[in-house]
């Protein structure tokens, strides 16, 4: 175990994933009213694949050599992307997008209930518990308490939403595995993975061929595999070696605080009360998280 206080900069590239994936929702929406959700997801991780591999091959990093790493890789491919994305693209066209975002923000109470009750390695302390249950507290109470009125409605769709949050949860949790690996080989590798499974499901379920997208839609699904995907995937590899699965997947919790700021500031949207108390919970409750003398790195 390290220093249970990680320097500052470790903090920043938390902000910075927070950042960047909470902007691909805006991304998504563009893109999506021209690109069918499939064929966007797979463009999504080949344009992150293809932009990764490339710095693989620049910085000279060794890619795994044996079928073992290979197929861990997959697994962790398929947590962080080929099941959590299909599952949550799915659910959030059956479901409001206010609730698919609290939803969206429980990975880390699933790093939670997966460590206390499944591994039960001791890495979880009650300051990191609490803090996973207050940080979703305050995201909830950032979206307005009624938006939770619609629990039980769309049954499917909110499990679909739920399970790809418990996939965040497993990727952040597995990726640990892959502590003797650059993050940058890790990244591109489940990326290129990712690209392998898509690209084909995306021709099966969709006929990207026939699509004649506006450079708009474009440069949104460009933007989404370069910076929401091909940068954030190298970012948050790194975190899980510096600030372990609850640290990483709290950046959930910031994501859905710098969505709300950003609805403040751009859009002229009100800052409540109710605002003000979930944005102080949330980041209180990421704080907990990454100070947590017991928590794994």
């Amino acid at each position: 175990m390290t220093d249970a206080r990680p320097p500052w900069t470790e903090f920043a590239l938390l902000g910075l994933l927070a950042l960047l994936w909470g902007s691909s929702y805006g991304f998504i929406k563009l893109a999506v009213t021209e690109i069918p959700p499939m064929t966007l997801i797979a463009a999504r991780g080949s344009i992150a694949a293809a932009m990764l591999i490339a710095l693989v091959m620049i910085r000279g990093d060794k890619w795994p050599t044996d079928a073992r790493t290979w197929g861990m890789l997959l697994v962790q491919a398929f947590f962080n992307g080929i099941g959590a994305w299909t599952l949550l693209a799915w659910g959030q066209q059956h479901i409001d997008s206010g609730l698919a975002s609290v939803l969206n923000s429980t990975s880390p109470i699933f790093v939670v209930l997966i460590t206390l009750l499944i591994l039960r390695n001791g890495t979880i302390g009650p300051r990191a518990t609490f803090g996973a249950f207050l940080g979703l507290g305050g995201v909830i109470l950032m979206m307005g308490v009624g938006v939770l009125d619609g629990l039980g409605t769309e049954i499917a769709g909110q499990a679909a939403a739920l399970a790809g949050a418990a996939l965040y949860a497993c990727a952040a949790l597995y990726g640990r595995r892959f502590a003797g690996l650059p993050a940058s080989v890790i990244a591109a590798t489940t990326m290129l993975w990712t690209a392998i499974w898509l690209v084909p499901a995306a021709f099966i379920f969709e006929d990207p061929l026939t699509l004649n997208p506006s450079a708009t839609a474009i440069g949104a699904a460009v933007a989404l595999g370069v910076f929401c995907t091909g940068f954030a995937v190298l970012i948050y590899f790194r975190l899980i070696k510096t600030l372990g699965p609850a640290g990483v997947a709290s950046q959930a919790y910031l994501r859905a605080g710098l969505g709300v700021l950003i609805g403040v500031l751009l859009f002229q949207e009100a800052f409540t009360l109710s605002i003000a108390a979930g944005l102080l919970a949330a980041i209180l409750g990421v704080a907990l998280i990454n100070t947590d003398k017991r928590k794994a790195r």
